[in-house]
């Protein structure tokens, strides 16, 4: 009975001295780059950058970011959930992959003018746009995104 008592008040002693008082803090999104151009797909990396002062952590869901090139909503970043760090700062890699059939396909209007652009300064106009979910012990916060970058083709 006496073990069971001083598991169960260490047990006690340990979640009450672990503290999930503040939301990790976002930071911001950052390096936006092509990482990888093929004839059908293009591959579009990002990093949300955050800083957790808890110390416990909790887990983040990127489903419903929306990529958005030449005004155009091509893609959806879709990725497992992401473990938060406890005390610590850290990133998580928003990747998308985009069809580039969807691209003109979607950007009929302005696909000549487009693709002029994009051929002669090897830029694409990059979006990232929606919210990032947090939770942790039955909390729960969203993180809006609203990025766009001008990224190099190479």
């Amino acid at each position: 009975m006496k073990t069971k008592l001083t598991t169960l008040l260490l047990v006690l002693v340990i979640f009450i001295g672990c503290t999930v008082n503040e939301k990790p803090e976002f930071i911001a999104v950052d390096n936006i780059e092509v990482v990888s151009v093929s004839s059908d797909t293009l591959t579009i990396k990002a990093d949300a950058y955050f800083n957790n002062p808890n110390d416990l952590g909790g887990t983040l869901k990127t489903d419903g970011i929306d990529v958005i090139i030449a005004n155009v909503n091509v893609a959806t970043v879709q990725t497992e959930a992401f473990d938060v760090p406890g005390k610590r700062q850290f990133a998580i890699p928003l990747v998308a992959k985009v069809a580039t059939n969807d691209v003109f396909k979607k950007n009929k209007d302005n696909l000549i003018g487009g693709l002029l652009t994009t051929l002669l300064t090897k830029k694409i106009k990059v979006q990232y746009k929606g919210a990032i979910a947090y939770k942790a012990l039955g909390l729960s916060y969203d993180y809006p995104i609203d990025i766009t970058e001008e990224v190099n083709i190479e």
